[in-house]
């Protein structure tokens, strides 16, 4: 039976592997290295299909394309799986599939298109640190030690975010000798798709125009494609691995995927009105009395919405997401016709905070955001409990990467708006992931 299933898995991998002709490669590059390199990332793809499904079938959906002339090592821009045949030569056997599944889930947690203003290269550090954790975790082939990686047992349970102002910090204490041991142990090369042009057969910046001498040009419009495309595959790998065989990011994905989801506008709307009290008045007197010869005060007209705001300005936050989040704010003033809205900013400390009413609603035009600093949840509540704040209801507009603890759980209804992290979820209150609609 294992002989018959593992005949398929290679029939598989022989019609699946996708792999470069010939006369699809750059002029310079050695025919026979490159076919035992190719050869080796087959195999390798074969043993994560028989050993490791998850990571197996997502790999393969990866078009294998020689990089020797552009690239040292390897790279994906998730359609296709770069390699330098001499880097995969050197790589033992075991390292190569290590290989494969980092490039997999690169792909998987589409840190390629989450990066937003964060500075380039930190960002790829921080992502190749969760990635090679996750592998050594999941059993995928070997920590390579062929060459250096990024690999620290202190950034498990983190997401990138985190890991990434970690680092952000450390390299603005120790400078530019520590950014230098970083990029000395990247594993692979992190394709930008703001910069990298194309290639095989186009040219690009550093290409001749020749097969093989860059990147394989891909429009926005196929990026977002591709982001799109791969959410049903890897629903299918994790079906097929079985639940104890996927990554634990990868487990948080498929949650967001599959759940039912209320719409974070109807989230708000509905916290919102839970706050309204029934108000009454002498001056309306209640019909609901009459039979009783009794005369009782009748429902005021109209609610007066009284929240508190808090922004996340950390410097995790793109300035689109900040944009969005004070647009939100503004959506609230317009859908009641009275209103108290006390709005801040946070990062470690709390910034500009200012009450809004109907009288002051144009102020929120000319409101300064202030932070994009680290990040301190707990920052909010300090504040609230120093200057005597408790509000009914305490709505943060977030990135939900907080670097430590929420906050305080116990000392008001907490409603959390999260615009990114897809994977976040809040410890306490309620919460759902913004999304444009």
């Amino acid at each position: 039976m294992f002989n018959v299933a593992k005949a398929e898995v290679k029939e598989k991998a022989v019609d699946i592997s996708q792999v470069t002709h010939e006369s699809e490669l750059h002029p310079k590059v050695d025919v026979k290295r490159d076919n035992e390199a190719r050869e080796r990332l087959v195999t390798a793809r074969v043993g994560l299909l028989l050993k490791k499904p998850f990571f197996g079938n997502l790999a393969t959906r990866l078009t294998l394309i020689n990089a020797d002339k552009w690239c040292d090592t390897a790279a994906t821009d998730g359609k296709f799986f770069y390699y330098n045949a001499e880097f995969i030569l050197k790589l033992t056997t075991k390292e190569v599939e290590f290989l494969v599944g980092h490039e997999t889930l690169h792909v998987v947690y589409d840190h390629m298109g989450r990066r937003g203003q964060r500075e380039p290269k930190i960002w790829n550090y921080a992502n190749d640190y969760l990635v090679n954790l996750d592998l050594v975790k999941e059993n995928v082939g070997e920590l390579i030690h062929t060459v250096g990686v990024l690999y620290d047992r202190k950034y498990d349970g983190l997401a990138s975010e985190e890991v990434y102002e970690s680092l952000l910090e450390e390299a603005e204490k120790n400078g530019q000798s520590f950014l230098d041991e970083l990029a000395d142990k990247m594993l692979d090369e992190h394709l930008d798709p703001n910069k990298d042009g194309s290639g095989d057969g186009d040219g690009d910046e550093e290409g001749d125009g020749s097969p093989g001498s860059g990147p394989v040009k891909i429009t926005e419009e196929e990026r977002k494609a591709l982001k799109d495309e791969i959410k049903e595959p890897v629903l299918q790998a994790a079906q097929s691995a079985g639940a104890g065989n996927v990554p634990g990011g990868v487990k948080r994905m498929l949650k967001e995927l599959t759940e039912p989801k209320i719409s974070w506008r109807e989230l708000i709307a509905q916290q919102i009105e839970s706050t309204f009290k029934e108000d009454y008045t002498w001056m309306r007197p209640s019909r609901r009395g009459w039979h009783m010869d009794a005369v009782m005060p009748g429902r005021k007209p109209g609610e007066t919405v009284d929240v508190c705001v808090a922004i996340d300005t950390s410097g995790s936050i793109s300035e689109a997401q900040l944009i969005a989040f004070i647009s939100e704010v503004k959506g609230i003033m317009e859908q009641y016709a009275d209103f108290r809205i006390h709005m801040w900013c946070f990062d470690t400390s709390i910034h500009n905070p200012q009450v809004f009413t109907q009288d002051t609603v144009g102020e929120l035009e000319h409101y300064s955001p202030g932070g994009y600093g680290g990040t301190d949840f707990d920052a909010n509540w300090r504040w609230m409990k120093e200057n005597g704040v408790e509000p009914k209801k305490f709505i943060v507009f977030t990135d939900g990467y907080p670097f430590g603890s929420w906050g305080d759980e116990d000392y008001c209804e907490t409603v959390w708006i999260i615009h990114g992290n897809k994977g976040a979820q809040p410890p306490f209150g309620i919460w759902a992931h913004y999304e444009d609609q």
